[in-house]
Parts: structure tokens; C-alpha cells; sequence
């Protein structure tokens, strides 16, 4: 059995957290390995018991480059690599480790030891990056992704929990109010959105029922953001809810609506429930687990992968902000 493994991160936040369930199944299979985690998201797992060194790993060439030689000092004997990339391949190989498992892809096979070939049809990416651990004779303790969220006497929280009440979400005199976080962005693409006069019509259905809609997302949602305020009572953290605070965001809210994004596979092993639309992507591959209602209308052009659509977005615009406000009744209870 492998006495120091090194597991390659994704390098997207929803597949990190979909390979949470292979990595405490790891933990569990070998108790007595030391395992490492490297990504761009790998902080994100800091105190959930997974690893005994976490390295972030930088998108860019020349980071990545001078992280290789920290892994390297790891001086890991297996490699498990859960991304498909020629790069991940050629970083196991930078990193000495004699046994480099990851799936036969991009021409690659070449590099690993275990070749593991993809299967047909797909799998859910949670249940592929599960097979990867069974090359190892580790059998599943979990096939969907827990994390602990911050506690909530921490900095996070209390942070956060002053952000709230500076934009207007906190609660009031008469008691908690719903916050319902809606989530503006997505790295994929235009295709993953939500329509902004949906999302206007969405956050008058919630305040009319006494919550309080927060808008989440990046800087460059920012714009959006704005524009969506204009139109309905809504409250922000477009722009201010970084890495680092996102999961005591998704603490303090009581509920999310996104698309098919990182962000509400996120929320869902945080435990907060998730109302998740679903267009160009396929939910069979890649919704979140947990508390969560799949939303979405099937065309016949979906799904379709496409980051741009090139019509007139039917998979997305056809989803009502009621069938939204519906399932996140049916989530709330």
C-alpha cells in the first residue's frame, strides 16, 4: 500500500468539492498514508481532516512550476491525478512518484501507470473520481461531498455577518428574515445564466414573501448587479464575497439560486440548500448533491455544452422565477 500519496486537485471549485467524497473514502482506506492535496481550490479543504499538506496550486505556468518543487519535496509514491489534462500526467511525473493512476486521456496514457479508461457512458463526476480510488483497493465511504462549514464565533462568519448587515440582510426587529442568496456568475459562460429579467422577477416574489435576496458573485458581475437592484429589492455582496469568505456566505444564508456553477456545489456540502438551474450542461453528470432541486426545462438542443448559446438561450429563459420560488419553497419547507 502507498505510504505517501499526492492527490492532483481540479482546478474548478464544483469538481474540488465532487471529489471530496474520494478523498475522505482515501483518507479512510489508507489511515496510516500521508496524503497531500494540490490544486487551485486545495485551501478550500483546510480543517476538514482530508490531507496532511495542502499546496495551491496557481492556473498560471509559472507558479505552477515553482509549487512543483514543494510537492516534490512531499516525496509522494502514488499520485492520483483527477484531472484528464497532459499537464497533471507530466507534473506526477515531475513529482517522482512511482505510481501515477489518473484516466486515459489527451494522449497521456503514456506517462501514468495505471491508465484507467473513461467510462461509457458517463458517470455522475462525484462516481468518477471514485473509480480512480478502487485502482488503489479503497472501496467508497461516501458518494456525496460534506464540509464542515466555518464555525460561528469564526473571523469568517463574524465578517461576513457584518457585510449582512451593512448592505441591509441582517435580521431585523421582528425576526429573521429568509436570506436567499442568487448567484450571478459563471465561469463556463454566458450559457449558465440565468436571465436578468428572471432574476428581477425572482428576488419581488421573495421579498413579497418577507426574505431578503442577496445577489452573489464576482467583480465583473458587478455591472449586472447594479442593474438588477435598479429593478427589485434586492441586497449585495457582488464583488465581495472572495474565496476566502465564500463559505461563511454560504453559512449564513438560508438557501441558494444558481446556475450549474461551483458555487452551489459548494453550498450544498455546506449543507445550505441549493435551488440549482440546469441548461447547456447535463444535471446527470454534474448537479450538486445534497439539499438541492434540479430545475430544468429540456430542448432539443440541450445539453449542449456550448459556453455561448447561439439562439435564443430556450433551456434557461424558459424557467419561470415561480418555479424557482416554488422549489425553494419545497426546499424550505
Amino acid at each position: 500500500m502507498p505510504e505517501t500519496v499526492i492527490v492532483r486537485l481540479p482546478n474548478w471549485l464544483g469538481d474540488t468539492v465532487m471529489a471530496v467524497p474520494a478523498l475522505r473514502s482515501l483518507r479512510s482506506g489508507l489511515p496510516g498514508a500521508r496524503v497531500g492535496l494540490a490544486g487551485p481550490w486545495a485551501s478550500l479543504l483546510a480543517g476538514q481532516g482530508l490531507a496532511d499538506l495542502l499546496v495551491t496550486y496557481p492556473r498560471r505556468w509559472s507558479g505552477r512550476l515553482r509549487t512543483a518543487d514543494a510537492v516534490r519535496d512531499f516525496a509522494p509514491d502514488t499520485a492520483l491525478l483527477l484531472p484528464n489534462s497532459l499537464e497533471a500526467a507530466l507534473a506526477a511525473w515531475y513529482w517522482r512518484a512511482r505510481r501515477r493512476i489518473g484516466f486515459a486521456a489527451e494522449g497521456r496514457s503514456w506517462l501514468l501507470t495505471d491508465a484507467v479508461g473513461l467510462p461509457s457512458p458517463r458517470r455522475h463526476q462525484v462516481d468518477e473520481y471514485l473509480l480512480l480510488i478502487e485502482r488503489l483497493g479503497i472501496a467508497p465511504v461516501a458518494r456525496q461531498p460534506h464540509l464542515s462549514p466555518p464555525g460561528e464565533e469564526t473571523e469568517a462568519r463574524t465578517m461576513v455577518r457584518a457585510l449582512l448587515r451593512e448592505v441591509g440582510a441582517a435580521t431585523t426587529n421582528g425576526g429573521p428574515r429568509p436570506r436567499v442568496g442568487v448567484h450571478l456568475g459563471a465561469a463556463f459562460g454566458p450559457s449558465k445564466l440565468w436571465p436578468s429579467e428572471r432574476i428581477v422577477e425572482f428576488c419581488h416574489i421573495v421579498a413579497v414573501g418577507g426574505g431578503v435576496p442577496v445577489l452573489l458573485g464576482a467583480c465583473e458581475d458587478l455591472a449586472l448587479a447594479a442593474a438588477i437592484m435598479r429593478a427589485a429589492p434586492a441586497a449585495s455582496l457582488v464583488g465581495r464575497d472572495n474565496p476566502a469568505l465564500l463559505p461563511a456566505v454560504l453559512a449564513e444564508i438560508d438557501a441558494l439560486v444558481c446556475g450549474d456553477t461551483g458555487v452551489g456545489h459548494l453550498a450544498a456540502a455546506l449543507g445550505t440548500p441549493v435551488v440549482t438551474l440546469f441548461g447547456p450542461t447535463d444535471p446527470r453528470l454534474t448537479a450538486p448533491r445534497g439539499r438541492v432541486e434540479v430545475l430544468s426545462h429540456p430542448t432539443p438542443c440541450s445539453p449542449c455544452f456550448y459556453r455561448t448559446c447561439p439562439i435564443e438561450h430556450p433551456c434557461l429563459a424558459s424557467i419561470t422565477a415561480a418555479e424557482a420560488a416554488a422549489r425553494l419553497q419545497r426546499l424550505l419547507g
